[in-house]
């Protein structure tokens, strides 16, 4: 029995205990303010600590890696082979390595393919159908595949998908590290018309020099992470969901035709073997050049455009401490070159550099290489110095991706279809200095601070683009952003279809909105609303400085952020990050309350007079013929001649004596003439924020108060809250800068406003008419015939 008791009472405490640690069983509590230490968030460790800072015992895996690789520009592949070194910095033995097989999301059988699905409402684009028609007679992915150890012995390994496993000799104890070397190959895709984050793109049309530029990503087999929260990273890429990898050091020898140039991470080792001495010497001079410089110039790009190839040429980099490899290859490249200071004793100079087809000029010469310089500069003052040698764009056909050191931008001027002219819009302007800023910014996250893209997508993307929206209104204050700024996500806010931040990158909906624009605005109200700019920017900096070159989670973030702030936010993360809910807090209504003098004669006489701005009965004002008691005296008494605001005697004697019975301070209070205005207000969005409250009184003066998210730590669907003033409050607003991204500002305004609107007249359309559009009309007989032909 004693022994039965045991178990009942362990299963208890490690059951029902554990898993609901808080119930509420009496009234309908909503506690937004439920701390998430302890319940949602994991447990700190030696690893990573409670303060969110890496613990004493933090660790990451190194992978170094030394590649040669070529690519054959006919048959528009890459051929390589690695060695690679692993050190196994983990606490834990290992029997076996995971690594990324990218390349193989472009297999007709892949998880990505097989699993992807289309819209279902009777539409396509042309870009799909031709997807569909070149994957039935083109396939991806890696092939060749040889993995061997060190001294040349083959090693077992397993392809699952878009993984490959190769399993040790043996084990591969803590503090140990292993090499083994690897071959590949495989087929670049066509980006314009497969997708994808890298690839080929070909000048082929008629008016077109029938060149080709290559942008090399995912390229090579890649080291899993693994991880002190995970293990192996191992899940399958399923097209969404980008890459966490580790750091280590790259020795890279890329061979290509001998009339192209390479846009590469890290930095190149023979210039004197690929450049001419000119090209040399205006590299040089680009470092210290106020504007940028050509080191290949359009009339060189031009001249290789034109021209054969008479053979080969190797081009060597390398790059210390960089969680990835990425380059571009073409004859068609114009580059530009010009260093950008920074103050940073390691890093002092950076070379920010642009390489991009004439097709993309003149907005490449103009923008490129400056919105390089300006985002090193933003997000250097927002986080750390820009952390590498060299900073760079390519122009290609991926619209933006990012690499250690190079990123992939797609935007270029417009050719007119009738004059071969280009130009190119505002948007396109806006939208190529946006798109270099946000990708130069992923340098920073996650290819810096490392995290992990396909678990929580929002941790570089949303983040990141916060800081494209700082470096944007720094550029411009006019600046077209499309995301940050809050009343840009109302819209998406009380849209259906959407899920939490917090879910995994390949189950999210509205994928940009979710990852971007939420959470880029979400900072951005903590910013601007919640904290100020002084506590978060010192916050958002101490992050970044600590998970520099390391592995965040999102609660490394979430805890550094109130650790270093110093203001519980759990409130904040809840609503935003856990939940779909949308921020509306309506303004209710305001009474306007005054202290009771104690004075019968005063307080009956005021309300004397408040009852004579009544309005006058229908009925009284309509009985036009006298009363009775009117017309006959005798039934009048005591209560026709007092009415309810006579003073009586035993009220007089009430009030004198509950004077006499107060204190001095009591007394005091009783004279305070102040209105004290009561607001109630009602969370309608279901999302509890500090509510941003503009008076405006009669005397002309106005004032803002914020009132502070806690407000609602009571009840977090409606409020009263107390302001006093002497004044005369004229009307209120909430949320008057749209600062909040409150979703329906019609209920913000009191008196409520009138709100504008201006309808746009429409004809009432023409119904289907296909005798019309046959060219037929009725004929004498009824039927349908051809009208005669006018001579």
């Amino acid at each position: 029995m004693r022994v039965l008791v045991l178990v009942l009472s362990l299963l208890a405490i490690s059951g029902t205990a554990k898993a609901d640690p808080v119930r509420q069983t009496k009234a309908p509590f909503e506690d937004s303010f439920r701390q998430l230490e302890g319940e949602d968030w994991p447990t700190p460790t030696d690893y990573r600590n409670a303060a969110g800072s890496p613990g004493y015992r933090y660790w990451q895996q190194k992978v170094d890696y030394r590649i040669e690789a070529s690519l054959n520009e006919a048959a528009r592949s890459i051929t390589g082979k690695a060695e690679v070194r692993y050190a196994n910095n983990s606490p834990d033995e290992m029997r076996y390595l995971w690594l990324l097989l990218d390349q193989n999301r472009f297999k007709r059988d892949s998880l990505s393919e097989r699993s992807s699905t289309v819209s279902g409402g009777g539409k396509i684009s042309f870009t799909a159908i031709r997807r569909a028609k070149r994957m039935q007679g083109w396939e991806g992915g890696f092939s060749g595949l040889k993995v061997t150890d060190s001294e040349g012995r083959p090693l077992r390994f397993t392809v699952v998908d878009s993984l490959m496993r190769i399993d040790l000799p043996g084990p591969l104890k803590s503090g140990e590290a292993m090499t083994f070397r690897m071959e590949w190959s495989f087929p670049l895709v066509e980006t314009r018309v497969l997708g994808g984050r890298g690839g080929y793109e070909c000048f082929t049309k008629p008016d077109e020099d029938g060149n080709c530029l290559f942008l090399a990503s995912q390229w090579f087999p890649r080291l899993a992470v693994y991880s002190d929260y995970e293990g192996w990273h191992n899940k399958a890429f399923l097209g969404s969901g980008e890459f966490t990898l580790e750091f280590g050091d790259y020795d890279v020898s890329l061979t290509v035709p001998d009339d192209h140039v390479i846009s590469s991470t890290g930095v190149l080792q023979n210039p004197g073997e690929v450049l001419t001495a000119v090209q040399r010497e205006r590299l040089e001079r680009s470092r210290t050049a106020s504007q940028p410089v050509y080191v290949v110039t359009p009339a060189e790009a031009a001249a290789a455009e034109k021209g054969k190839p008479a053979g080969l040429k190797t081009w060597r980099f390398k790059a210390d401490n960089v969680r990835d490899f990425a380059f571009a290859s073409s004859r068609k490249f114009i580059w530009d070159s010009v260093g950008v200071k920074q103050d940073d004793a390691d890093n002092p100079l950076v070379m920010a550099m642009s390489f991009y087809p004439k097709e993309a000029r003149p907005l490449w010469d103009a923008y490129s290489t400056k919105a390089i310089a300006h985002t090193i500069k933003v997000y250097g003052d927002f986080s750390f110095p820009y952390p590498y040698p060299v900073a760079q764009s390519v122009n290609g056909p991926v619209g933006g991706m990012e690499y250690p050191m190079i990123t992939f931008n797609g935007p270029r001027p417009i050719k007119d279809r009738k004059t071969g002219e280009l130009t190119y819009t505002e948007r396109g302007k806006a939208g190529l200095i946006g798109v270099i800023i946000h990708e130069v910014g992923h340098i920073w996250f996650p290819m810096t601070v490392n995290s992990d893209e396909r678990q929580w997508t929002w941790m570089d993307e949303g983040l990141n683009t916060f800081l494209q929206f700082q470096a944007e209104q720094q550029w411009d204050e006019k600046f077209p952003s499309r995301r940050g700024d809050p009343k840009e996500i109302v819209e998406y806010m009380v849209s259906r279809d959407q899920v939490p931040i917090m879910v995994q990158s390949d189950s999210l909906l509205q994928f940009g909105s979710n990852s971007y624009a939420k959470p880029a605005t979400a900072l951005v109200v903590l910013r601007e609303t919640v904290l100020g700019r002084e506590l978060f920017d010192f916050a958002f900096k101490e992050y970044a400085r600590r998970w520099r070159f390391k592995r965040p989670t999102p609660y490394d973030f979430f805890r550094t952020m109130e650790e270093a702030s110093g203001v519980d936010l759990d409130w904040f993360w809840r609503g935003w990050f856990y939940s779909t809910d949308h921020v509306d807090i309506s303004l209710d209504r305001i009474v306007q309350a005054r202290i009771d003098s104690g004075d019968p004669e005063k307080e009956k006489a005021l309300k004397r007079d408040l009852s004579k701005e009544d309005p006058q009965s229908l009925t009284d004002m309509g009985n036009t013929a006298p009363t009775v008691v009117e017309t006959d005296p005798s039934v009048r008494d005591f209560y026709n001649q007092t009415d309810a605001f006579t003073v009586t005697e035993a009220e007089r004697r009430k009030s004198r004596e509950f004077l006499e019975r107060l204190s001095p301070e009591d007394a005091a209070a009783l004279k305070v003439k102040d209105n004290f205005y009561h607001f109630t207000f009602s969370n309608l969005g279901g999302l509890v924020m500090p509510v941003i409250l503009k008076m405006d009184f009669a005397d002309g003066t106005s004032e803002t108060i914020k009132i502070p998210a806690e407000v609602w730590r009571k009840n977090s669907r409606q409020v009263t809250w107390q302001f006093v003033t002497p004044r005369t409050l004229k009307s209120a607003m909430v949320d008057p800068r749209w600062e909040t991204a409150d979703a329906d500002l019609s209920n913000n305004a009191f008196p409520r406003a009138i709100i504008p609107a201006t309808l746009k007249p429409e004809g009432d359309e023409d119904a289907p008419n296909r005798m019309k559009d046959m060219g037929l009309i009725v004929g004498p007989d009824g039927l349908a015939t051809r009208p005669a032909r006018k001579d």
